[in-house]
C-alpha cells in the first residue's frame, strides 16, 4: 500500500506541475542545486527525465527526481501507465550496467564455459545457503553457455568471518578452486596479498542496490534477486 501511495503521489505532483523541458542553462542550474545537496552526485548523473518538467538524479542504482524549479524532490518508482513500464527500473538497469562494465573482468572470479553465449555477474557470499546451492550447480550454468563472473559480497560486512574468508580466497593462487572449497567448508591454501578488491566488490554491491545474495546482474543491467536454476536463468536471459 505504501508503494502504491508513493506512485500516485508522484503521478499527482507530475500532473499538477506539467512544466515543459527547460534549456541547457536550466539543467546546469538544477545540477548546481543538487551539488549543494550532495557532493557525491556528479553533474553527468543529473539528466532530463522521461516526464516533462522533471530531472532524473542517479547514484548507482538509486534514482530520484527533482522538479525543474528545484523545489520538489521525489524518490520512488515512476511508471508509464499506458505501457505498464517501470521507467525508474529502466534507469536503474542502465546505471547497473555502466557500473559493472566499468569494472575489470580480471578483478572478478570467473567461471567460463567452453562455448560462451552470455555472461552474468553474481554477487556471492561464502556463508549464503542459496549462494552455495548456485555454485554447487556451476557446471549446469556453464553447460547453458553462461559465464559466471563472481564478485564477493560478505553480507556481515568488514572484519566478519566471511569477509576474512573472502580475502583469503582472493589471496589464493587458484581463486576458482579456493571459492569452490570455501563453499563446502573445506580448507585451501592462500598467502598474504593485497585484498583491497574485496572492499571494491562490497562497495559496488551497495552501489547497485543489493538487497541480499546471491544477486545476479544480467548483461543489460537488470538484477535477479536470489537463486534461480541454470535453465530458469537461461530463459530469463533469452527473454530480455
Amino acid at each position: 500500500m505504501k508503494k502504491v501511495a508513493t506512485i500516485f503521489l508522484a503521478i499527482s505532483i507530475i500532473i499538477v506541475t506539467n512544466i515543459g523541458y527547460g534549456s541547457d542553462e536550466e539543467l546546469k542550474t538544477i545540477q548546481n542545486i543538487v551539488s549543494t545537496m550532495s557532493s557525491d552526485i556528479k553533474a553527468e548523473n543529473i539528466k532530463k527525465s522521461p516526464v516533462n518538467g522533471w530531472y532524473t538524479i542517479t547514484k548507482g542504482a538509486y534514482v530520484a527526481y527533482i522538479s525543474s524549479d528545484g523545489r520538489h524532490l521525489i524518490q520512488g518508482d515512476m511508471y508509464d501507465i499506458e505501457t505498464q513500464v517501470n521507467l525508474t527500473e529502466t534507469i536503474r538497469n542502465e546505471s547497473r550496467k555502466n557500473v559493472i562494465e566499468s569494472y575489470p573482468k580480471k578483478d572478478m572470479i570467473v567461471f567460463s564455459p567452453e562455448s560462451k553465449s552470455h555472461h552474468v555477474t553474481v554477487f556471492t557470499d561464502v556463508d549464503c545457503t542459496f549462494c552455495r546451492r548456485l555454485h554447487n550447480q556451476i557446471d549446469e550454468y556453464l553447460n547453458e553457455g553462461i559465464e559466471i563472473r563472481y564478485l564477493m559480497y560478505p553480507r556481515s560486512g568488514p572484519q566478519s568471518a566471511s569477509w576474512v574468508i573472502a580475502e583469503q580466497i582472493w589471496c589464493s593462487a587458484d581463486r576458482n578452486d579456493a571459492l569452490t572449497l570455501a563453499k563446502i567448508d573445506q580448507n585451501f591454501d592462500y598467502s598474504q596479498c593485497n585484498s583491497a578488491a574485496i572492499s571494491s566488490h562490497y562497495l559496488m554491491g551497495q552501489s547497485v542496490g543489493l538487497q541480499g545474495t546471491p544477486a545476479i546482474i544480467l548483461e543489460d543491467g537488470s538484477m535477479v534477486n536470489g537463486y534461480v536454476s541454470a535453465l530458469e536463468l537461461s530463459k530469463i536471459i533469452e527473454s530480455n
